[in-house]
């Protein structure tokens, strides 16, 4: 099987962690294992994509951090969950009446979307004019909040290599 050429639609990877979280608690790198076995390995995520969207996750209160290093979704990311499922159903109805009145799969994919185009441009519109009220105190609060994020990541990894060395050196033939 070969790999998909194009990205994975804006905004899926979001809605795929906060629905993988919804099964177990995961970490960034069982997110990315997981990604490619249901893939087959058709889709394998980067780490580039994961590690910041975990972040902006857990700063929007999406989801939050384990003790163990996993991560886990809130009430308020099933929520922004069901809402996604509630659209993903209504274009999946309207691509169905549009299939039972015969029309072309060009014609059909058009005017879903030119409807979902149009929705997104609502809501676009609406986050653009929310994001550029944010202050410079917020952006910074958000950066001091994604450097302690990823500075944790580091200790974490450096932690478990310490402890790997250190079973090494203990299985080490005398």
């Amino acid at each position: 099987m070969s790999k998909i050429s194009g990205k994975v639609p804006r905004g899926f990877t979001r809605f795929y962690v906060l629905h993988l979280l919804t099964e177990r608690p995961m970490t960034g790198k069982e997110i990315i294992l997981e990604a490619e076995e249901r893939s087959r390995g058709d889709w394998i995520p980067s780490p580039g994509l994961i590690y910041p969207l975990l972040g902006r996750l857990v700063r929007d209160g999406l989801i939050t951090e384990t003790d163990e290093g996993g991560f886990t979704i809130t009430e308020k990311g099933e929520e922004a969950l069901q809402q996604y499922t509630k659209l993903q159903r209504q274009l999946e109805r309207q691509l169905e009446l549009v299939n039972e009145l015969g029309l072309s799969v060009y014609s059909k994919g058009k005017f879903v979307a030119d409807e979902a185009i149009n929705r997104i441009s609502g809501v676009t519109s609406s986050v653009w004019d929310r994001v550029t009220e944010r202050s410079g105190k917020a952006q910074q609060s958000f950066e001091e909040k994604y450097e302690e994020f990823l500075y944790n990541e580091l200790e974490r990894i450096k932690k478990r290599k310490s402890e790997r060395d250190q079973l090494d050196q203990e299985n080490l033939p005398e």
